[in-house]
């Protein structure tokens, strides 16, 4: 038996029509960033959604316009990331509302800054012109023949073929941007890491004691996470309602994504594929949402916990490691699930990844 997915009525924010009489410029990314000045404030597409011709473009631009404090607002995104460099010191500044590996050095000496959020919250920012932005460089599928683009995964705009085709909130008319630019830049890959054995042992004895059958579960980020999902092909009945789709992600009937970073493998299975609905954030991660699904499973890690239950998972010490995330609506939207059967978890191994004897609880 396979659920189907049920969804409340909900009006997306997201530009879908077609503007009537206006139609994007087809540019260079060398000219499509020249629209961009000093202390303009950028929105950045993340995760695989990186355009990465544009964000290059964007960074010879400031350099040579001689351009100063450009503030970069994003999640974590992929790649190099070259504006995070001491060169780049009042040029071009990161605002990290999630902090990925090529970011974390310039937020911790003080060259970018992160902005503490619930990922749920993030789109307020912008609806409510709490942060007003001047231009927005993402990535999309070239136009079908209807001039509708999917985002995958003053406005400047990435076409890329390889981008995945998929359903739900991320479809946006071509109109809406004011310039395209023609890329074949292969999307950023992060296949699944070799779990160690502590992991597949903590994924297995979630997956067999807390994970029911008929449960909507939730992953986040990490091998243990993964590890539980690799070992449900006993369960019956399982939902996905999760703001992260990775490769260990199965086909649970109609899920609800968030977003999504992985092997190729992955991109080829979300690609035109109706069983998946990549949905607005700010519904997939309210809690409101998330406690009306049955048996709400929500499977995190983090990386410190304190004896009295204190959790850690976005720094270690005064130095900030990631970000908030989506992790506190999934556990409080599992708490608050409305059949009474949902359970937030949180898991991690008692020692350190060296595995040493210093244990991980304070």
């Amino acid at each position: 038996m396979i659920k189907q997915f049920n969804r409340s009525i909900y009006i997306s924010h997201e530009p879908f029509h077609p503007i009537p009489g206006k139609e994007p410029e087809w540019t260079t990314a060398d000219k499509a960033v020249s629209l961009i000045r000093s202390n303009h404030k950028v929105f950045v597409h993340g995760t695989s959604g990186t355009p990465f011709a544009l964000l290059k473009a964007l960074v010879d631009h400031s350099k040579q316009a001689g351009l100063s404090n450009v503030e970069l607002y994003h999640i974590h995104v992929e790649g190099p990331a070259e504006w995070t460099q001491p060169e780049f010191e009042g040029i071009i500044r990161s605002n990290n509302m999630f902090i990925g590996t090529n970011c974390r050095q310039a937020v911790n000496e003080g060259r970018g800054d992160y902005l503490p959020i619930f990922l749920s919250d993030i789109p307020l920012l912008f609806r409510r012109n709490i942060v007003q932005l001047d231009a927005a460089l993402v990535q999309v599928t070239p136009p079908n023949k209807h001039g509708f683009c999917s985002l995958g995964g003053a406005v400047d705009c990435q076409v890329n073929p390889n981008v995945p085709r998929t359903y739900g909130d991320g479809i946006i008319h071509q109109s809406h941007f004011d310039a395209m630019v023609e890329t074949n830049d292969p999307l950023p890959q992060r296949p699944p890491s070799k779990p160690t054995d502590i992991e597949k042992a903590i994924g297995e004895i979630i997956a067999a004691n807390l994970v029911e059958d008929g449960a909507t579960i939730q992953m986040g980020i990490g091998n243990i996470p993964d590890q539980v999902l690799s070992s449900l092909w006993g369960h019956r009945d399982i939902g996905v309602h999760s703001e992260m789709f990775s490769d260990e992600s199965g086909d649970a009937g109609k899920d609800s994504r968030g977003f999504c970073l992985g092997s190729q493998r992955l991109y080829d299975f979300i690609d035109d594929n109706p069983s998946l609905a990549f949905l607005d954030i700010a519904y997939v991660n309210n809690p409101a949402t998330i406690c009306r699904n049955p048996k709400v499973t929500a499977i995190n890690s983090c990386l410190e916990v304190d004896i009295t239950g204190q959790v850690v998972a976005d720094s270690l010490g005064h130095k900030f490691f990631s970000g908030v995330g989506g992790q506190i609506d999934f556990l409080r939207g599992a708490a608050l699930s409305s059949d009474g059967r949902g359970k937030p978890i949180l898991a991690m191994p008692s020692v350190t990844k060296t595995g040493s004897l210093r244990s991980s609880l304070s």
